[in-house]
């Protein structure tokens, strides 16, 4: 799958999210990269790329205050590399990538890792 191909997944992904969460995503940047970088790979606390499908950085929903304006956007990146190592058929990476562009919203929205995966996802 060549990089226009995966980035038209992320976006289907993103185009069906209920518009009720995509109202939230207005300072969200949704970007796609085909592996993680060693500090990304930090930030999530994983020791191999390939464990790492998404990546969630900026300031959740519920912890902006009065004081949260002129920044940067936050920021969602969706690793092609492991999806593709993890998945072979496109079908079921589209799955995968709804399920991870899910996750890291789920980030956004104030929702830990833990109860994330509490939630199936």
């Amino acid at each position: 799958m060549n990089d226009e191909e995966f980035s038209a997944l992320v976006d289907e992904a993103l185009s069906d999210l209920p518009a009720e969460i995509q109202q939230h995503l207005d300072n969200v940047a949704v970007v796609t990269a085909v592996w993680p970088s060693s500090e990304e790979m930090r930030l999530a606390g994983v020791d191999q790329p390939w464990q790492l499908f998404g990546l969630y950085e900026g300031v959740p929903l519920p912890r902006r205050g009065t004081h949260y304006n002129l920044v940067a956007p936050d920021r969602i990146v969706i690793y092609q590399g492991p999806l593709q190592r993890a998945f072979a058929s496109t079908t079921d990476m589209r799955h995968q990538i709804r399920r991870t562009v899910v996750h890291e919203v789920a980030h956004h929205f104030g929702l830990t890792e833990r109860r994330i995966r509490e939630l199936g996802y």
